[in-house]
């Protein structure tokens, strides 16, 4: 197969776990057969420094020509600390998801063995969870209708019946293919966009009768995920609890820096870690670079090329099990690994593995 990827390194540790992730990449087009092509392409606030907007035109372009999409990471602590500017690095994050019409993000959360001990939470609740959140993307408070003056400030939380409806869609499907479960998240004692939101989950639900259908308000689900993760299996949500309940299930994994996600939609889809840019470890070949190698192997399910995504997840596991691992997820008196040498480590493992 011939493939066409857009490369987006985006800030910070962007550049280091991405090249590791198209090193990987690389190993498992040559272990196959496959040729890919790689099209760089610049966003976030490397973006605004040369062309002064975190997601420019020719970025688009690049994104919309290509099969699918590798991004890292965009943020900036400039634009943190700076609460008076009016471009921001993550603003190109949300101009590409609405571009592309990413409408769906999906966050796989599956423990590893041998990184159990790393979660804050007991053994016996965190082993063997694994479930799936699908948070919509281009909705909700994140895209509404906004106000702030110096006394008064809102952000509008608007959805359509249209948005719900294709979200809930692709929760239904993931769970026919997993174990036929799914849990909405809302808040519908308080919220109407909530109470719009299970009312067409009612009516949606009607069409997978094969599926159990639960209802769940997200303080409550916020809850349950740290008492009873094995709970869930595909979990679909509005933007805004989505957000914020995928970055607290990392916990259950013991490091944001194996979780991978991907976005879909109407065009290109984009594959990329959660974790964020982490501007204080660039360029001290310290971050992890294996929700980034994770996000490639999600990439390969998505185009249906399963054997090399059960590669890759097979060489992450291996590289865990012998204790290749970058500081923060290493055993106490371990070896020092660095990004590359992870990266290189599974590179390796994939090229020798018969």
């Amino acid at each position: 197969m011939k493939l066409k990827i857009a490369v987006l390194p985006g800030d910070g540790i962007g550049p280091e776990i991405c090249e590791q992730g198209v090193n990987v990449m690389t190993a498992i087009a040559n272990k196959f057969g496959h040729t890919v092509t790689y099209d760089y392409a610049i966003c976030g606030a490397d973006a605004i420094d040369k062309v002064g907007d975190p997601f420019p035109e020719e970025t688009f372009q690049t994104c919309m020509q290509a099969d699918a999409v590798l991004f890292a990471a965009v943020g900036d602590p400039r634009f943190d600390n700076d609460p008076t500017a009016t471009i921001r690095p993550e603003q190109g994050l949300l101009a590409m998801r609405k571009r592309l019409g990413l409408f769906a993000n999906i966050r796989p959360i599956e423990t590893f063995p041998s990184l159990v001990h790393r979660s804050p939470l007991k053994d016996e609740i965190v082993s063997e969870a694994d479930f799936v959140c699908i948070r919509e993307l281009t909705g909700g408070m994140y895209f509404g209708e906004k106000y702030s003056d110096e006394d008064k400030a809102y952000d509008t939380n608007i959805y359509t019946r249209k948005e719900i409806e294709r979200i809930l869609h692709v929760a239904y499907t993931y769970a026919q293919r997993r174990r036929n479960h799914v849990t909405v998240v809302d808040k519908a004692n308080i919220l109407a966009s909530s109470r719009l939101w299970r009312k067409v989950a009612q009516e949606i639900s009607q069409q997978y009768p094969n599926v159990t259908t639960d209802f769940m308000y997200v303080d409550n689900a916020a809850m349950r995920m740290i008492q009873e993760p094995r709970f869930f299996d595909v979990i679909v949500t509005e933007n805004t609890f989505g957000d914020i309940l995928t970055d607290e299930a990392s916990c259950i994994t013991g490091s944001m820096g194996l979780l991978p996600s991907a976005s879909t939609g109407e065009h290109t889809p984009v594959f990329e870690p959660i974790h964020g840019s982490w501007p204080q470890a660039k360029g001290l070949n310290i971050a992890n670079p294996l929700a980034q190698i994770l996000s490639v192997a999600m990439l390969f399910d998505h185009l249906s090329l399963t054997d090399e995504a059960r590669l890759i997840r097979k060489a992450v596991q291996a590289s865990l099990d012998a204790e290749v691992r970058t500081p923060d997820i290493q055993v106490e008196g371990g070896k020092h690994y660095g990004t590359s040498d992870v990266g290189q480590w599974i590179v390796n493992y994939i090229n020798n593995i018969e």
